[in-house]
């Protein structure tokens, strides 16, 4: 079972973070640290979507990648683009809590319909679309995930630190996962 740690001060920020562009990350976010330049990326930061989640990062630190989870399965290329070219020596993998692709398979109804009366699909079409998709995109639980997620990046990348976090949508802080 995973810990979720929290970090309220400088201190609370393990000693392997601490310095490096995962320890800023929860630095610049939960306490607020001033800001610095950049001129180049230092991290890839790895999150869901979701529109409710903003950090607060100064400009030019991070490489984003947004995609449904935090699953970064199928942004792969883009995740070695930020390592080969730009670079960058460590990920954030942010999950948050609330996700919408967690137990995706019951909101089969909602999608299909949602694209038969938002977005003008045929309903046979919808059906198909969400069959063939929502497997990819479901994550189960957000924590787990994450981790798993984390384990599969490190040993893709095994020279890059990736840090397992949790945005929870509640409080609007992010938290380590152990």
């Amino acid at each position: 079972m995973a810990q979720i740690v929290s970090v309220t001060t400088s201190e609370d920020v393990p000693r392997e973070y601490q310095g490096t562009p995962i320890g800023l990350l929860l630095e610049y976010h939960n306490l607020h640290r001033p800001f610095k330049g950049y001129s180049r990326a230092e991290l890839l930061i790895g999150m869901c979507m979701d529109n409710r989640k903003h950090l607060h990062i100064p400009d030019n630190f991070s490489y984003i990648i947004r995609a449904g989870g935090a699953n970064l399965r199928y942004s792969e290329f883009k995740v070695s683009f930020a390592v080969a070219v730009g670079g960058v020596r460590h990920i954030a993998l942010i999950g948050h809590t609330q996700c919408g692709m967690v137990n995706l398979m019951a909101r089969r109804e909602e999608f299909v319909n949602g694209l038969v009366e938002g977005a003008g699909w045929e309903k046979q079409s919808a059906e198909d679309h969400f069959r063939d998709f929502a497997p990819l995109f479901e994550i189960g639980n957000e924590i787990d995930f994450v981790i798993s997620e984390t384990k599969r990046l490190t040993g893709r990348y095994p020279k890059v630190v990736v840090a397992p976090m949790l945005y929870k949508v509640e409080d609007n802080l992010l938290y380590l996962l152990r």
